[in-house]
């Protein structure tokens, strides 16, 4: 079984946690963590991009001009590509980009993305994820401390208020529940900072599908 330092605020050692072999002790599986980041990411797509083709472009039912004699290259209609206003060339269109991916698929990927991140030392487990106070400094001196320069997720139990207007202008962190972390939140960046009581509801969640 799995077992992970556990510490505080200050980046002080206040104990270990045994994690679960079966959410922190997966198998890495590439072509399922892909799939659910492709998923995450085409279902983020709006897919409301949409322009006319020539026959949607108003007007242009008459022949400019005749088709010999002018000594100008021939036209069927101003609404032909090639004229200013006309219709576009394989016109794109309204389409819904969103991939299904089923719920035990999904936690497969979670749970091999979650036990890739521990073997490669990137995840921090807080006892409690807290400030006193709601300001950017309280969370810049933790970045510090535990020296997290690249991108940061931190994941929560609760809706700490003050935690999330502290970590809101700094670009680096990003802040999800635990109930709610997807395997592209994981991949995407470079550290997890997750605390104590969010593994729990984290493990909770992972092992209700079998």
């Amino acid at each position: 079984m799995p077992s992970i330092k556990v510490y505080n605020m200050q980046a002080q050692e206040v104990g270990t946690l045994e994690l679960s072999e079966k959410v922190f002790g997966v198998e890495f599986k590439e072509a399922v963590i892909h799939q659910a980041v492709v998923a995450r990411l085409a279902n983020e797509r709006q897919g409301t991009k949409s322009t006319l083709t020539r026959s949607e472009v108003r007007g242009g039912g008459a022949k400019p001009w005749r088709q010999k004699g002018t000594g100008r290259a021939r036209q069927g209609s101003i609404r032909s590509p090639q004229w200013v206003k006309g219709g576009v060339v394989f016109a794109p269109k309204s389409r819904d980009f969103s991939k299904k991916m089923n719920i035990k698929a999904k936690h497969t990927a979670l749970k091999s993305a979650l036990s890739q991140k521990l073997r490669d030392n990137e995840i921090i487990v807080i006892d409690e994820i807290k400030v006193s106070a709601p300001k950017t400094k309280e969370m810049v001196n933790f970045l510090q401390a535990f020296k997290l320069e690249k991108s940061v997720l931190m994941v929560m139990d609760n809706s700490d208020v003050n935690v999330l207007r502290a970590c809101s202008n700094i670009k680096a962190v990003s802040n999800v529940p635990a109930v709610q972390l997807n395997t592209y939140d994981v991949v995407k960046n470079a550290k997890v900072v997750i605390s104590q009581k969010a593994v729990e509801q984290l493990v909770q969640k992972l092992e209700e599908v079998k």
